[in-house]
């Protein structure tokens, strides 16, 4: 069951390249283009929401978020573009991972940590 679900979240993650051209297409709905950048920008980040080091729980950004984030973002871009972008590149083409593309994900970490370090305080009192 585990290696059927990582062959069909790898299926999916292949996906990405036509997501990514997805963003730069005119067809391309804004409201796809925002879920396109967030999915885009958190699979190419180096970082993890849920760091792998982690015991099971690092895993499951990988078997759920991922998915979902790519399923949400096709849903939202029309078939024809899709389709299109599919036959204009490379099957095997993939995307390079990128430190900027961790921005995201950095300052979601320093927004949590800033949040629990402010309610931390008051329950201690310093």
């Amino acid at each position: 069951m585990f290696t059927k679900a990582k062959e069909k979240v790898k299926k999916l993650k292949q996906e990405i390249v036509p997501i990514y051209y997805a963003l730069f297409d005119e067809r391309t709905p804004l409201s796809a283009k925002i879920i396109a950048w967030l999915t885009v920008g958190y699979l190419l980040s180096p970082i993890d929401l849920i760091p792998d080091f982690i015991p099971i729980l690092g895993l499951l950004d990988d078997l759920i978020i991922v998915p979902l984030l790519i399923k949400a973002t096709l849903q939202l871009i029309p078939k024809d573009v899709i389709t299109d972008i599919k036959t204009k590149i490379d099957s095997k083409e993939k995307l390079p991972t990128k430190w900027y593309y961790a921005l995201p994900i950095l300052l979601l970490y320093g927004y949590i940590i800033f949040v629990l370090f402010r309610h931390t305080r008051q329950w201690f009192n310093f």
